[in-house]
């Protein structure tokens, strides 16, 4: 963060529980760079992927100083960015009013190359998600519950504003872990990923297609199932679902359009070219 060519006017660290020497650092970091805010949360004593994220996430937004921002993002620390990275995604919002959230697309190290994790061009990358206030407070910011990105990039778009993953050599990242994975496992994750996705609402449909999508990635053939054992699984076992009507049918528009089967319900404006 220190590398960027636009530092952050606050970027608040929560440590959640770090066994390692996490705590020094960022000690060591908060004396050299102003513009560092770290707050240490209570260990929960157990991981908890997904609403954990969330909860941790607010937890340090109820502490931000900053009073006067109009951007917000939430980053992991499992990533490496290029140096202009968030120079190059503000200039993507200066060139776009109707850009309420983006991100880069993320890659892998892979013997020696970089290879893409796959996801929609609508869809912002979780782990760095970033958005424009205004955006953000009209969504009512993140669902504390598991797919809460996926939540969020489709209210934004339910409110009239655009959302973005964009593929280009100063906003690809690194990920240092396979996206959809558990610190229990790669078919663990997988299997939440399909919660996740009943919680979020998809349609029955629609995970089928997710399935197939994602048998082309490692785990390749398995991993898709597995997400969609997770979908019926929680299915089956009555998990409750995002209680928005409103978000399913729309979520429900979009998905249809993604398979060619019916359009999305909103219309924004179009924008700017993809730099890509």
């Amino acid at each position: 963060m220190a590398q960027q060519t636009l530092t952050p006017v606050e970027w608040l660290i929560v440590d959640d529980g770090s066994t390692d020497k996490t705590p020094e650092i960022l000690a060591e970091a908060a004396k050299k760079y102003p513009w560092i805010h770290v707050e240490n949360k209570p260990d929960r004593g157990v991981r908890s992927v997904g609403p954990g994220v969330v909860e941790a996430f607010y937890y340090g937004y109820e502490k931000i100083e900053t009073k006067d921002y109009d951007f917000i993002g939430k980053l992991d620390a499992d990533l490496k960015l290029p140096a202009k990275y968030f120079e190059t995604l503000l200039d993507l919002f200066d060139q776009d009013s109707y850009l309420g959230a983006a991100s880069g697309k993320s890659f892998l190290e892979e013997d020696g190359k970089l290879v893409e994790e796959r996801s929609s061009d609508e869809m912002v990358a979780g782990q760095i998600n970033f958005y424009r206030r205004k955006c953000f407070e009209d969504i009512g910011g993140f669902v504390r519950e598991v797919h809460w990105d996926g939540i969020a990039y489709h209210r934004a778009r339910i409110k009239g504003w655009r959302t973005k993953s964009i593929r280009h050599p100063d906003l690809n990242f690194i990920h240092q872990r396979l996206m959809g994975s558990s610190y229990k496992g790669i078919f663990t994750g997988r299997l939440s990923w399909g919660k996740g996705q009943y919680f979020m609402g998809t349609h029955p449909l629609y995970i089928f297609a997710i399935g197939v999508y994602r048998m082309f990635e490692k785990p390749f053939i398995i991993g898709g199932i597995f997400i969609v054992i997770g979908y019926f699984q929680a299915m089956l076992q009555g998990m409750a679902r995002y209680d928005d009507l409103e978000f399913r049918k729309s979520l429900h528009a979009w998905q249809m359009a993604r398979l060619k089967l019916g359009k999305p319900l909103e219309s924004i404006p179009p924008g700017q070219p993809d730099m890509s």
